[in-house]
């Protein structure tokens, strides 16, 4: 039976190209936006031109209030669309970068981080948890950030540290039912992630090029394909990890 794959924030970035690599694996693909409708749409088309089936649904992963109309719209999806009661796989990337020193982050800055990167994770996925088949995968987005220090990511890398306790916790917790749990910390990747500051700013390229093993800043080919083998069953027995995958940033 062909595996179908939720992945969050997938109209640009990291999530656009984890989408299109499970996709190019063989998988069906579920995608959220937040704002960015014309983008999924346009990765919903190229799934599609792959051979696979794709659809996308507008999610802010910030609003909790959200996520019990979204299980309902996900319910008749996939009943529609691979007349099937439960979807495989749930990556949750969606996010965002919101970035000041420890001295000069405001509450509203770390409030919003929280409600997206790790409150959201923590209720979207308890809110699909019933729809999630037994056997399941459950990727979570960290960042390289919660291994290595720099200035003015305090509160971003702090929730993302949260994200990877929570991951051994949902793990421990949903290992009765066969569901792997795994966390993926990308490093410093050029995408339009935080204003594309990784990307576009070759004073903030290089920093991190200089940091990384592999001289240079990765790219979102780095990371989507190595997600897609994550959720394949070669790796069935892989959990409760988090794994780096940043080219050896900050070693």
């Amino acid at each position: 039976m062909t595996k179908i794959t939720l992945v969050t924030g997938a109209s640009r970035g990291l999530g656009r190209n984890t989408a299109l690599s499970i996709a190019r694996r063989g998988g069906d693909v579920i995608l959220t936006y937040r704002g960015r409708g014309e983008d999924a749409q346009a990765a919903v088309a190229e799934i599609q031109a792959m051979g696979r089936k794709a659809v996308a649904f507008q999610l802010d992963t910030g609003d909790v209030a959200a996520f019990a109309p979204f299980a309902d719209r996900l319910r008749t999806a996939l009943r529609e669309t691979w007349s099937r009661e439960t979807f495989d796989h749930l990556v949750n990337n969606a996010g965002h970068g919101d970035y000041a020193l420890i001295g000069q982050t405001t509450e509203a800055q770390f409030d919003g981080l929280v409600d997206v990167h790790f409150k959201g994770v923590y209720f979207l996925t308890q809110t699909l948890l019933p729809l999630i088949a037994d056997g399941g995968r459950i990727v979570n987005l960290s960042s390289g950030l919660t291994r290595t220090s720099y200035p003015g990511y305090a509160a971003y890398a702090a929730v993302k540290g949260a994200v990877e306790v929570l991951t051994r916790y949902m793990a421990k917790e949903l290992g009765s039912r066969g569901i792997a749990v795994n966390t993926v910390a990308p490093g410093a990747i050029e995408t339009d992630f935080g204003g594309g500051a990784v990307r576009d700013n070759p004073e903030i390229n290089n920093i991190f090029a200089e940091m990384t093993a592999l001289g240079r800043a990765g790219l979102p080919d780095d990371i989507g394909p190595m997600i897609a083998s994550l959720l394949s069953e070669d790796n069935r027995w892989v959990n409760a990890q988090r794994i780096e995958v940043s080219g050896g940033q900050g070693i």
